[in-house]
């Protein structure tokens, strides 16, 4: 009687059990060290958006006239930081009569400035659109 060999064939049915070890390990691998850039990035950016450079205003008080809205603006930033402070004016119909940026480059942390913003027509209003660093 002859001894029949427990054993595949090399090659016929697939991949040896240690070669799809291999490839598990090498994906586990992969994924780790994609899961951590991913934590990396998204711990960068939520660091910017909380703690990043920010500009704030408000409109403390504005007089309008026939071809111009002058506005005293309250600027509240970091010392180093620049940027601009946008504004527009509305007539009594609700349409826009006028929209202009304002640049705040001092080094000042608060800033009070009154801001002459041209007009097409008699403004009723001077409303801020918002700031932003730049």
């Amino acid at each position: 009687m002859s001894a029949v060999s427990e054993q595949l064939p090399d090659g016929r049915y697939g991949r040896s059990r240690s070669a799809d070890e291999r490839a598990d390990r090498t994906l586990k691998i992969v994924g780790a060290v994609l899961g951590a850039l991913l934590v990396v990035l998204i711990g960068w950016f939520g660091y910017h958006y909380v703690f990043g450079t920010k500009i704030s205003a408000e409109v403390i008080t504005f007089k309008a006239s026939d071809k111009a809205v002058k506005a005293h603006l309250e600027v509240r930033k970091d010392t180093d930081a620049k940027g601009y402070c946008t504004i527009r004016s509305l007539s009594a119909d609700g349409a826009e009569v006028g929209r202009a940026d304002f640049r705040f480059d001092q080094r000042d942390s608060r800033i009070d400035k009154v801001v002459t913003l041209r007009t097409t027509s008699r403004g009723t209003s001077a409303e801020l659109l918002g700031c932003h660093t730049g």
